[in-house]
């Protein structure tokens, strides 16, 4: 079988062709990685809205506390007139 003689320009066009096609794939990439993102960040801002206004259960659980407190005082007042 012969050999195929391979010159510093067929091997410099090689090269070449390999850095456009991964130039290309990292463009690819970074197009992919930013829409992603964009959705990433949309997402964020409608779970925002969404919590907007939302109490959390801990201090749910306190003013609950703090309002049967203040019943019972109620209750022991009204008893009392």
């Amino acid at each position: 079988m012969k050999k195929k003689s391979i010159t510093i320009e067929d091997l410099a066009r090689m090269i070449q062709k390999g850095f456009e096609e991964t130039k290309r794939e990292v463009v690819n990439l970074e197009k992919w990685s930013k829409r992603r993102f964009d959705n990433v960040d949309e997402e964020l801002k409608n779970i925002r809205k969404q919590l907007t206004g939302i109490v959390y259960r801990q201090e749910f659980e306190k003013l609950e506390t703090r309002v049967k407190d203040l019943e019972d005082l109620l209750a022991v007042v009204g008893k009392k007139q």
